[in-house]
């Protein structure tokens, strides 16, 4: 069948095709892992809005160019930029990055997920939250914000709390990143597909005869490639991990795992001392509060002030810098240590700002 293509050049940041009865959503900023900057986000919220009321649409699909993952998160040096320069750039792109994400999670047509290869932070609010998604052999999907003094937003922490045990808090504040088969036991993807059948599969839901109001068609064709996924080692480590993450304060977290006796959990403490000692406090406040949310909405409403308050600070600036500006690796979080964060001053993140 041939595509009808409605983008106009081949190196737009957001590549959009008709492919029978699918729209097709490509990221393309292969170089950068299709990362999101305010530009592409705006071009995917566009063209969904105008999908959702085109009957010839019966779905979308969304899928990452090149072979290194779907998205690795939001443009993070362009964000450093806007924060460095007291622009407030970087508060519009979350407020509208998680509008889009909303929009996914109440999307009125099947919304496929294609989430091959990294899908880091903001790849996981463009994927998690959509009806059918799809792992495979080569996924590694991780929220790894407090590495650069922010915290998992686009609802990563109604997402990671629903996951069982205490597995979605280690992934949290690790900053860890996982596999296929764990997303899948997380609660953050479906279907488990081998990659060598992506092309057949997207070709089955281009050609198939798809009920737009009616999501079952588009599952049983995706269902009808995957297979068993494999074992969650993540599953395997969760008598320690439970023990271990209980509770809401921090430091009680990090002295259990530095004592105990499985070394993943003292190499665990080691981590999580390393990041922003704020970004750990904040988040595993965010995750703590995150069951009683009515929705996704509701968590992703918490993250913009969660998001708006970290823009005032420092940490974020000082994260991004050691990351991938300067790469010292050699981050001077302030303050310096988990005991120097106060509740009162983690309450802050959670206000309503003016």
């Amino acid at each position: 069948m041939a595509d009808v293509a409605e983008h106009v050049r081949q190196d737009d940041e957001v590549l959009i095709e008709r492919r029978g009865a699918i729209g097709h959503l490509i990221l393309n900023r292969p170089r950068a892992i299709n990362a999101l900057n305010q530009a592409m986000v705006q071009r995917l919220a566009d063209t969904l809005t105008s999908w959702a009321d085109d009957d010839a649409v019966h779905a979308v699909v969304l899928t990452g160019a090149g072979d290194r993952g779907l998205c690795a998160g939001g443009d993070i040096v362009a964000i450093y930029h806007s924060l460095r320069d007291g622009h407030d750039a970087a508060a519009r792109f979350w407020a509208e990055e998680y509008a889009l994400d909303a929009a996914i999670a109440s999307y009125p047509k099947p919304y496929v997920a294609l989430m091959d290869g990294l899908v880091l932070g903001g790849g996981i609010g463009l994927s998690a939250h959509g009806r059918i998604r799809v792992v495979t052999e080569r996924t590694r999907v991780g929220m790894p914000e407090v590495s650069i003094g922010f915290f998992p937003d686009v609802a990563g922490s109604w997402l990671l709390a629903r996951a069982p045990g205490e597995l979605g808090t280690h992934l949290a504040l690790t900053g860890g990143t996982a596999s296929g088969a764990d997303a899948i036991a997380l609660g953050l993807a479906d279907h488990y597909v081998p990659s060598d059948r992506m092309p057949a599969m997207l070709e089955a839901l281009e050609t198939a005869q798809l009920e737009p109001a009616e999501p079952r068609g588009a599952v049983d064709i995706v269902a009808g490639f995957a297979v068993e996924p494999p074992p969650s080692e993540l599953v395997t480590q969760r008598d320690w991990i439970d023990a271990a993450y209980a509770g809401d304060d921090a430091q009680t977290i990090v002295d259990r795992l530095s004592a105990a006796r499985e070394p993943r959990a003292r190499e665990a403490a080691a981590t999580i001392l390393s990041k922003s000692p704020t970004s750990v406090a904040v988040t595993l406040a965010a995750l703590r509060r995150a069951p009683s949310l009515a929705d996704v909405r509701a968590a992703l409403d918490q993250d913009l002030r969660i998001a708006t308050r970290f823009t005032r600070g420092t940490e974020v600036l000082e994260g991004i810098r050691a990351q991938v500006i300067d790469k010292d690796r050699t981050p001077h979080w302030n303050p310096a240590t988990l005991a120097e964060v106060t509740p009162g001053t983690v309450a802050q993140y959670f206000e309503e700002h003016v």
